[in-house]
């Protein structure tokens, strides 16, 4: 199997990429396909997504993303064309979650088996899993890595302590290490980021892949008030911004926007491409 070079330009330039965590959910499967279309022909080749995805949906049992983005890879012939990530240790039922080497090996075929592929690009641990000891799920990690079902290993919601210390045992083991991080960063949440990870990541040279970059919309100006929020499937995520300091930033965004011929977004994600 050809091995390919992801290209992360390293912690000052967080990579891009197409979430897929509304697949299936507020995104039916017609209108994924069509997005992942546009978002190749529009040169965006990497695609986020996560087994747990969307669990939480009345009826869903988790996986529903991963199937949808396999089914597209079979319609569409594309896979070797596209970066693919998810990942593995949330809740999925029946006693499946957490990073326990036995779990990690089950849970890389269930996403292999949805995703109708024999690899995967990068395979990310979803949380910290403080009862199972960092050599366990490393060496799993390490060993999809050498059996060419995984080319990398990712993290996300790691603390940067716990970051550092599972940078460490992979370099004290030789196992794989990971080479992303995935944590929740944008206009409105920059704290524990900056404060807490980008010493880490600078220092190991971890490339950042932030998630919720437009936080659940809010950042897009599309929640006005309270009452758009409730009228909205995502909605309850937003609550949390909905004041006057939340209002300013989102007005802040309005101003540049309008001063540069732009939208809300894409002034809101430039700081985090």
């Amino acid at each position: 199997m050809e091995k390919r070079t992801l290209g992360f330009a390293g912690p000052e330039v967080p990579v891009v990429c197409l979430g897929g965590n509304v697949d299936g959910w507020t995104l039916p499967e017609a209108d994924v396909f069509r997005q992942l279309d546009a978002a190749l022909d529009a040169g965006l080749n990497f695609v986020d997504t996560a087994d747990v995805y969307s669990r939480w949906v009345p009826g869903h049992k988790g996986g529903e993303s991963e199937r949808i983005i396999g089914k597209w890879f079979v319609k569409t012939g594309k896979r070797t064309d596209v970066i693919v990530a998810t990942k593995v240790g949330m809740e999925m039922g029946e006693g499946k979650k957490g990073l326990k080497a036995a779990y990690i090996r089950q849970a890389v075929e269930d996403s292999l088996e949805r995703l109708q592929t024999d690899y995967i690009d990068i395979y990310q641990a979803h949380k910290d899993d403080a009862d199972t000891p960092l050599e366990e799920t490393l060496g799993a990690f390490d060993e999809l890595v050498k059996q060419g079902k995984v080319r990398y290993i990712g993290a996300s919601n790691l603390s940067g302590a716990r970051l550092a210390e599972a940078l460490e045992t992979s370099r004290k083991h030789g196992f794989a290490s990971y080479i992303t991080l995935r944590p929740h960063y944008n206009l409105v949440e920059r704290h524990d980021y900056e404060s807490d990870l980008l010493p880490v990541v600078e220092k190991y040279q971890v490339g950042v892949i932030p998630y919720f970059s437009l936080a659940a919309g809010f950042l897009t100006g599309k929640y006005r008030s309270k009452e758009d929020a409730e009228k909205a499937a995502r909605g309850a995520t937003v609550q949390k911004y909905l004041n006057d300091w939340g209002f300013a930033v989102v007005a802040a965004l309005d101003e540049v926007a309008n001063a540069h011929g732009s939208t809300p977004a894409r002034v809101a994600l430039g700081p985090v491409i």
